[in-house]
């Protein structure tokens, strides 16, 4: 990577965050989005992706009436005990909380078998994905990724001045890894891949992976998003870190947002060479934007296995519920080793969103492949079946 000159202040001037892109930082693209493209009566969310697009849901009166389906939250989290440790530290709020941090990070490194100076932390996987296309993409080059894969990174790398080269997932929806490594040219800045990718699910053969990060790092850069990871079958095991200890040039990105059941809490991390994390923390500090209630938080439930294990088998109840309705319906879906499901509908994306939504469940309808999908969370098994139940009135 083309290592940057200039400092925070210097970066700010340049224009990164000007106040187009302030509408592209961190935790607010998606909703902003969704006001600017309801407010404009778009179809779509982006206007300027031409490949994979999400449709605009409809204008809803009252939210709390919905059963939210759409942003893949664990709806048993965050275990109890978490919770008692994030309200006991309110009270110690007039404090900084870099202590704890540093006790939160040390736990990480042990996890993952790293050094704690090889951690980065910032509030939620997104806001780390965001910053690293913040510092990577400021003097142009291109990311690479697959179509469909999780926008956060691409639409701030494109939004400071990069470009997105993508490629199709193969039949079996994994990562097209031989053509990805064929695109790799001189303006190549990150691999980014997302395993298990959003938003279809699927996940890549950790071997063939592993093998490919370790051969492309040599290169360029390679970010690997594990958002999901501790939802798949073979869970951790199927992870990069393995790369991060070894020196290669490989960040994996991980959250508290999934299985730890604390998306509204805003807890993530990212390893990877502490040369490359440097390059990024000199622009950006991602600890500031973690309170101290969420780490005590986030150290509490990094100990409680048992309850995380208790939801990863719910979720893969109701999902596996879930996929067997839509397969006896006829619905094409895609396999899923995630807390979502994504199906093709025989329906233009926007329509069926107002027809689903005034069923009050909220899910979310996407454009790719010349084909309308839509992507389910899965809640509890009674979120499911109002899911489901909703499903056979619209299309009986």
């Amino acid at each position: 990577m083309k290592t940057t000159n200039f400092n925070r202040r210097e970066w700010l001037k340049k224009g990164a965050l000007t106040l187009g892109a302030m509408a592209l930082v961190p935790h607010d693209i998606w909703s902003s989005n969704v006001l600017t493209a309801q407010k404009e009566g778009r179809t779509f969310l982006y206007n300027s992706n031409n490949y994979f697009n999400e449709f605009t849901p409809p204008i809803i009166e009252e939210e709390s009436t919905l059963t939210i389906l759409r942003s893949n939250e664990n709806p048993y989290g965050p275990p109890p005990k978490a919770a008692k440790a994030f309200q006991d530290e309110v009270f110690k709020g007039n404090r900084y909380a870099w202590e704890s941090l540093n006790d939160l990070k040390t736990k990480i490194a042990k996890n993952e078998g790293i050094n704690t100076n090889q951690i980065l932390m910032g509030p939620g996987s997104s806001d780390l994905l965001e910053k690293v296309a913040m510092v990577f993409f400021q003097e142009g080059g291109n990311v690479i990724s697959a179509d469909p894969s999780y926008m956060s990174l691409i639409v701030v790398a494109k939004s400071v001045g990069g470009n997105w080269k993508s490629y199709k997932l193969l039949e079996d929806s994994q990562h097209d890894l031989d053509a990805m490594e064929a695109g790799i040219d001189e303006n190549t800045k990150l691999v980014y891949i997302c395993n298990p990718n959003n938003p279809t699910g699927s996940i890549t053969d950790a071997k063939k992976l592993r093998e490919f990060c370790s051969r492309v790092s040599e290169k360029v850069p390679v970010f690997v998003d594990e958002a999901y990871i501790e939802l798949s079958k073979n869970g951790i095991k199927d992870s990069m870190n393995s790369l991060v200890a070894e020196g290669k040039n490989v960040i994996v990105a991980r959250t508290f947002s999934k299985i730890h059941g604390m998306a509204g809490l805003r807890v993530g991390y990212a390893i990877g060479k502490k040369e490359t994390l440097d390059i990024i923390s000199e622009i950006t500090r991602g600890g500031m934007g973690i309170t101290g209630p969420s780490i005590a938080a986030a150290i509490t439930s990094l100990e409680n296995t048992e309850f995380l294990d208790s939801c990863k088998t719910k979720i893969a109840d109701a999902r596996t519920y879930t996929m067997g309705y839509l397969k006896e319906k006829n619905f094409s879906c895609l396999p899923s080793e995630t807390n979502f499901i994504i199906f093709e509908i025989p329906m233009e994306g926007k329509e069926f969103l107002k027809k689903i939504y005034a069923k009050n469940v909220a899910v979310k309808s996407f454009k790719f492949w010349d084909k309308n999908w839509c992507r389910v969370s899965i809640g509890t098994m009674d979120e499911m079946k109002l899911f489901t139940n909703a499903m056979t009135e619209i299309f009986a």
